[in-house]
């Protein structure tokens, strides 16, 4: 059967959206229809099942969260120093967090990935990828820092978005604006001003 792509987005935007709202257990082929104002039985046009609808969906946050290629060059290109690297920072958390479903829906789908192979491999395929870029645009960029400081600011800026998203009392709006520009700082810093030898 010939499916519409646009349609099709339309179903996982939906998915997106219910796994947000209702968590893992709501996600079911019949609920997305319902989201979607679709007649009823469309998403099973489109999805084998369940676990073909989850491993999709996984797909299309992805697909919605990266930045294009153009944007991603400018970016780096703009980045010379610690601060214009921490402001790369916080514009990445503010975009990421301006799609609250799209990252909330993530957190669902790792969660599910625990118990589902085939999602667990797209989820480390893509999350795998996209450090790698990250690690390969850093390098090529001249940035300070190396492929283990790249790393450290994915798990501290990823920890920082899930409590913004999950908790956002815990640490102030204004306190994370600071903690980024310090964790660049002290994550980045040491290879751009290594500490002198004892006695020099």
């Amino acid at each position: 059967m010939r499916q519409n792509p646009a349609r099709r987005a339309a179903l996982l935007d939906a998915a997106i959206e219910l796994l947000a709202r209702e968590g893992s257990r709501g996600l079911t082929q019949r609920a997305v229809d319902k989201e979607a104002a679709v007649p009823l039985g469309t998403a099973t046009n489109y999805f084998r099942n369940r676990d073909d609808l989850l491993v999709q969906t996984g797909a299309r946050v992805y697909e919605r969260l990266r930045p294009g290629e153009a944007e991603l060059a400018r970016a780096f290109a703009g980045v010379r120093d610690t601060a214009s690297y921490a402001a790369m920072l916080r514009e990445t958390i503010g975009r990421v967090t301006a799609f609250r479903s799209g990252y909330v829906a993530m957190l669902e789908l790792r969660l599910e990935a625990l118990r589902r192979p085939e999602l667990r491999r797209l989820l480390t395929e893509r999350v795998r990828a996209d450090l790698d870029e990250n690690v390969a645009r850093h390098v090529a960029a001249g940035l300070p820092g190396d492929p283990t400081a790249v790393l450290l600011l994915h798990l501290a800026v990823n920890w920082l978005i899930v409590e913004q998203l999950t908790l956002p009392d815990v640490i102030p709006a204004g306190r994370r604006e600071e903690l980024i520009d310090r964790a660049v700082e002290r994550i980045l810093a040491p290879s751009v001003n290594p500490p002198s030898a004892p006695g020099v």
